[in-house]
């Protein structure tokens, strides 16, 4: 497991929340975490989907994983 992160729609600021996710192949993780507050955070990716990550340097310099687009099954 890793941890990437996935943004979180309708924040007003750019939010990012880290999830669990499967290595998959290359880029392409699948989220295993559950999003279990839907009403109070709309993430842009779900548990079950597929994902394509990128590395981003955080303002702090630590390198993380960000899901960016829906791997098509």
């Amino acid at each position: 497991m890793r941890i990437i992160y996935v943004f979180l729609k309708g924040e007003g600021t750019n939010v990012w929340r880290p999830v669990s996710a499967r290595h998959v192949d290359a880029d392409i993780f699948e989220i295993v975490t559950e999003n279990r507050d839907p009403e109070d955070e709309c993430w842009e990716f779900n548990r079950g989907q597929k994902v394509r990550c990128k590395e981003r340097v955080t303002p702090e310099g630590e390198k993380i994983l960000i899901a960016y687009e829906l791997f098509p099954n």
